[in-house]
């Protein structure tokens, strides 16, 4: 968690009025609102999930948040990237995204990185984490948050969406990881994109929420309803569906720890 001299620990009265309504709940209280409050999270790409997983988490008051993406704002973005706006076109999508996630919450940190996160800085980024939320859209990017969070005991929370379907899942402690679950040889397919393949406006913005619903689980109360657990999410049927998975006993990554 953050180190306390850094920020205080206690909310104040601005803070308590915020999230009041999360601190009425049973089962939640000033504890849990303070743990979000101490916890960092990183949040690898800015697309379709990951700004809207960041804007839920920056108005349920997680203490820092740190963007990640390399890419700019695109027209065909707009559809479903729900921080930007025909203005942003061809600005960074971390820099927009930092300066409304500041507008919405003056409370809490923001950091963001214009560049890819790759084997330069993977582990520095990823290390001083609590949490990172995966929402990238390209295997290579995904394999290597799934080694690095693995390798260093950082928990991962991955989404995906592509057309009318997501997915979801934790990586935390000694569970098995992404590539038990997605063997890279068979899965490194990189034109399974939304930018290839299309999505509607609202998959990914389910995924996110989901994903960043576990993520204030995780944070404030400890738990870890998808650890070792596959969410598919069908949004033609409208079903959903968990898939219990194991550790697979040859697995480069987890395996190797």
């Amino acid at each position: 968690m953050t180190n306390l001299l850094d920020m205080d620990l206690e909310l104040n009265d601005d803070e308590m009025h915020l999230y009041s309504r999360q601190i009425l709940l049973d089962g939640w209280d000033i504890e849990a609102q303070e743990k979000l409050k101490l916890a960092n999270v990183l949040i690898v790409g800015c697309g379709g999930i990951g700004c809207t997983s960041a804007e839920l988490l920056a108005r349920a008051g997680v203490g820092k948040i740190t963007l990640i993406d390399a890419d700019t704002i695109e027209i065909s973005n707009l559809q479903r990237q729900i921080a930007y706006v025909e203005e942003n076109i061809g600005f960074y999508k971390s820099e927009i995204l930092a300066k409304r996630l500041k507008q919405i919450n003056p409370h809490i940190r923001i950091e963001s990185y214009t560049s890819k996160l790759d084997q330069n800085n993977a582990e520095q980024l990823i290390s001083t984490q609590d949490l990172v939320l995966d929402g990238c859209d390209n295997f290579t990017t995904r394999y290597l948050v799934n080694q690095m969070c693995t390798q260093l005991n950082v928990a991962l929370i991955s989404a995906s969406a592509i057309g009318f379907q997501g997915q979801l899942f934790m990586v935390e402690g000694d569970s098995a990881c992404y590539e038990c679950l997605f063997p890279k040889e068979e899965h490194a397919n990189e034109s399974l994109r939304c930018a290839d393949s299309g999505v509607l406006a609202t998959t990914p913005n389910v995924m996110a929420s989901l994903q960043a619903h576990h993520a204030l689980l995780y944070l404030g109360l400890a738990q870890t309803p998808l650890k070792q657990k596959l969410l598919l999410w069908d949004g033609l049927s409208m079903k959903q569906r968990l898939l219990a998975f194991e550790k697979d006993p040859d697995c480069s990554v987890c395996q190797a720890r």
